[in-house]
């Protein structure tokens, strides 16, 4: 009687030995590979990242070095510039061509883009009721975009020309007297920039078109019925919802103003003097537009640029993010 409870104990202790899990091997995991899906996605991201570095990372790079030592072409074949720090900045801001070049900058970018938004953002709104002759009209007012620059530079600087241009011949058939539009130091800059309001009013006419289709017709439909005229809508309805589309499309033009050369060399390659010498036309033409190149102060003046436009950029994302969360 006395050894059933210990056979017993012993059975059910061997069965629970038995039939318990073996640990698991202390060792360390194995490490799946990437998935197909993972690598699907490196497939698909690696055009785009070699293309950033090829065209991006690498040429602003190459400028930052350009504007950090002192190149010369001797330096350019031989491999062996002088690190010269931030000297060519400040040469560049000794200069006596930057005051001049700064106060142009910021004349040539202000008023383009200020008359090119004003100018396409009343395009827009005239074109949004649609009539027969709209779509017709709107193709019209694309042909300065589709236009190559050159042909465009070249076609103001031959309307502008102060003995035969179309321009003077009008002027003078109102009894104005001749205006030397290229060659006079007071009218130059105001030549180019007329040239590239031009130039920049399709592209605001096309994002702000397509921003005002956006906006439901309701809208105004309730508006006209609420007694509000034609200003009041515009105030009211048509400015506060084109916001964010008027900002990139202010953002995006103030870069593309700054980095302006070719309508400005082509008409007066920068002249008479530095009358029309922007920083992009002065760094284009330290670099390329003299016999003796000198690319680092020519780079230091376009990380200027670069510098002047991230601002910029920042300033609009800031922006972006207070009405976000207002």
């Amino acid at each position: 009687m006395t050894t059933l409870p210990t056979a017993v104990g012993t059975r059910e202790d061997a069965g629970g030995a038995a039939g318990s899990t073996p640990a698991a091997p202390s060792g360390p995991r194995r490490r799946r590979g990437p998935s197909a899906s993972q690598w699907a996605a490196v497939g698909f991201a690696a055009p785009l990242l070699v293309y950033l570095v090829l065209f991006y990372a690498y040429p602003l790079w190459r400028n930052v070095d350009l504007s950090l030592h002192d190149y010369t072409i001797r330096a350019f074949v031989q491999g062996d510039p002088e690190f010269v720090g931030l000297d060519n900045f400040a040469a560049v801001f000794a200069s006596s061509t930057f005051p001049a070049a700064l106060w142009n900058t910021a004349f040539f970018t202000v008023v383009s883009i200020a008359f090119q938004f004003t100018i396409g953002l009343a395009l827009a709104v005239f074109f949004r009721s649609s009539f027969r002759l709209s779509g017709f009209l709107r193709a019209l007012f694309l042909v300065p975009w589709l236009l190559p620059l050159i042909v465009s530079s070249s076609t103001w600087a031959w309307m502008l020309n102060s003995d035969n241009g179309i321009v003077n011949s009008v002027l003078e058939s109102f009894g104005i007297g001749q205006i030397n539009w290229l060659t006079s130091p007071d009218t130059a800059l105001i030549a180019v920039t007329i040239a590239n309001i031009w130039l920049g009013i399709p592209f605001n006419l096309v994002i702000l078109y397509s921003g005002l289709q956006n906006v439901p017709g309701e809208v105004y439909e309730a508006a006209s019925l609420d007694g509000a005229g034609a200003w009041r809508q515009f105030r009211s309805i048509t400015l506060p919802l084109l916001r964010p589309v008027s900002a990139i499309t202010i953002l995006l033009g103030l870069i593309y103003t700054l980095k302006v050369v070719d309508v400005i060399w082509i008409m007066t390659t920068g002249g008479p003097g530095n009358a029309s010498t922007t920083f992009a036309v002065w760094s284009y033409r330290e670099a390329f537009g003299t016999g003796q190149p000198d690319f680092s102060p020519a780079a230091a003046v376009g990380n200027i640029l670069i510098l002047v436009a991230l601002v910029f950029g920042f300033l609009h994302l800031q922006l972006q993010r207070r009405q976000e969360a207002s």
